[in-house]
């Protein structure tokens, strides 16, 4: 898909996702850690741990096409998106720790993203053909850490500006993904009912994993409600942008994007019906002295 849409339109829609993710944060949000490090080890652990393996299993077990499997280990790979943060305002989630997480997500998965993909590229012999060089690392993680920094420094000088900005790049942020899943999609529209056919049940299923792994692992190691909740949107709703992003310019491989396309269709009706199961029919309905406990 070598068009104006990928080498000019995706890295300026990721910078301006990662400004927007910025524009919400503050140096507390990075301390924060120290203050609430269960919540914040459990995820990581779920995030980084967890579902890569969970995924490397589902994808071999559904025997997927090498470069599909290695769009999915890339997908599973990536940090949690900045859309986390309003479904878990919407569903009584610990926002502060979503941004928290997404934060400090950003910056680990500079090491890890390298390392989870090249060993699925690996793994399926697909070396010579793609790889994940340091240098174009470095260049992907510029794209994302600059933005983000900028961001910063405008909410450092101009907090009332980041504060009326905050909705509109959220919204922005939503739009831009699902015009590059649209674009995606009609690019690879002659083949696109076969990766449907192969990866479609994969990410559906990863998916609805990601949102249960990451509420309840953390409720089973003590971790309280709101920070459960968080904890699920921050692990179930993934930066389909930046895999993306990596997948055509970095990998150019337009067929490795299709996992995080698809995903991203799924993850927004599944983060919604999820929130909705979460709120109506788990939360509250434990004993309140279990749950004060773990506070």
């Amino acid at each position: 898909m070598d068009s104006a849409l990928t080498t000019i339109g995706l890295p300026v829609a990721l910078g301006i996702i990662m400004l927007g993710l910025g524009l919400s944060l503050v140096p507390d949000d990075f301390r924060r850690v120290a203050r609430h490090p269960k919540a914040v080890g459990v995820a990581l652990a779920c995030q980084l741990v967890l579902l890569p393996l969970f995924c490397f299993g589902l994808v071999t077990v559904l025997d997927l096409p090498p470069l599909l499997a290695v769009g999915m280990m890339l997908l599973a790979a990536s940090p949690g998106g900045t859309s986390a943060n309003l479904y878990s305002h919407l569903f009584r989630g610990d926002v502060a720790l979503n941004v928290t997480l997404t934060a400090i997500n950003s910056i680990v998965a500079i090491a890890t993203l390298p390392v989870i993909t090249n060993l699925a590229i690996a793994h399926y012999g697909l070396g010579d053909e793609v790889s994940l060089q340091f240098t174009k690392v470095v260049e992907v993680f510029a794209v994302v850490l600059v933005p983000v920094v900028l961001g910063m420094l405008i909410r450092q000088r101009a907090a009332g500006f980041a504060a009326r900005m905050d909705k509109p790049v959220r919204i922005g942020s939503a739009v831009i993904l699902a015009v590059l899943v649209l674009g995606i999609l009609l690019d690879q529209r002659e083949d696109v009912g076969d990766y449907l056919a192969d990866v479609g049940l994969a990410a559906g299923v990863f998916c609805a994993a990601s949102l249960v792994v990451g509420y309840v692992v953390p409720r089973a190691a003590g971790v309280r409600e709101s920070e459960a909740i968080a904890s699920s949107m921050e692990i179930g709703v993934h930066n389909g942008t930046l895999a993306i992003f990596v997948a055509v310019e970095v990998l150019d491989s337009t067929e490795m994007s299709v996992p995080a396309a698809v995903y991203s269709v799924f993850m927004f009706v599944f983060a919604a019906l999820w929130g909705v199961v979460l709120t109506r029919y788990l939360v509250g309905r434990r004993d309140e002295p279990a749950t004060s406990a773990t506070a």
